[in-house]
């Protein structure tokens, strides 16, 4: 009753404040009005319960609806940033994942490379001087239509010269042909400008000439020889090169040979620095 006592005051009050005839008018209204609730309240007639509990509860709904923005803004703010940090998380996640993948590749590429070192160390140093051996790697494949040559990360100052012999895996890939401190060229067998002399299994002497092909072919064969296939093809050392004996490759149907060592597949090679006459390239 206390309540509908200070509404009616408030009521009252702000009906004094307001000027005009219509505005008197409407503040006579709200103080009859006021004045009818107010003994309707204070005698207790039944019918104001059930309209108080309506009135009640259409503020109540009106209150609830209107006060939903203030409580679904903030649960939707709260949303959206859990959001954008699960996948600012979830980026930075693949980016790791990423590096590691890079990380196990260059862990690969290593060990594979390892593997290859200790392949050519068992078959290039085995029962040889290693002071009369430098391992190389390759630098650059320098492959055009018709010069075959690479770069190798060895020079003048391990020792190297121009002229000597390069291998891989003992088995006969160039020479020699332009040295620096740090890196020299080698002029692969299958290089345009290549001829070397060669012995043939069956004593034959011929000389071995690059294409810019894969396959180099054979020249000033014994009249009447005749190539057949899988014969093999080695240095003669006639040049004074060349180590006498070191293998080459394997003649085929077509004359030429097939080299032991694919050209194009390098990535280490040995260069023989026990070669003392290099002669001219």
């Amino acid at each position: 009753m206390s309540v509908s006592r200070d509404d009616f005051s408030i009521a009252f009050r702000s009906a004094l404040l307001q000027r005009g005839g219509a505005q008197k008018f409407s503040v006579l209204s709200l103080i009859f009005l006021a004045l009818i609730i107010f003994f309707l309240d204070v005698y207790g007639a039944k019918f104001t319960k059930p309209v108080r509990g309506f009135l009640n509860d259409v503020v109540y709904r009106i209150t609830f609806l209107a006060s939903t923005p203030t409580r679904f803004f903030p649960q939707v703010s709260k949303d959206l940033t859990k959001y954008f940090n699960v996948k600012a998380e979830n980026e930075k996640l693949k980016a790791e994942i990423e590096k590691y993948k890079l990380l196990e590749l260059n862990v690969e590429f290593l060990s594979d490379e390892n593997k290859n070192l200790q392949k050519i160390l068992e078959t290039e140093y085995f029962n040889k001087n290693l002071s009369n051996v430098v391992l190389a790697k390759v630098l650059v494949d320098k492959n055009s239509p018709f010069l075959k040559s690479i770069i190798i990360n060895k020079g003048t100052r391990t020792g190297i010269l121009k002229g000597m012999p390069v291998t891989h895996n003992n088995y006969l890939v160039g020479r020699i042909v332009e040295t620096n401190y740090l890196s020299s060229r080698v002029l692969l067998l299958n290089d345009l400008n290549s001829r070397i002399p060669v012995t043939l299994d069956q004593g034959a002497q011929a000389i071995l000439s690059g294409g810019g092909t894969n396959n180099p072919t054979l020249e000033y064969l014994p009249e009447d020889y005749k190539v057949i296939e899988e014969i093999n093809v080695f240095a003669s050392g006639k040049d004074g090169i060349f180590s006498p004996g070191a293998p080459i490759g394997m003649t085929n149907l077509d004359g030429e040979v097939d080299l032991f060592v694919d050209p194009n597949q390098l990535s280490f090679v040995t260069v023989n620095l026990s070669i003392q006459n290099l002669g001219k390239l």
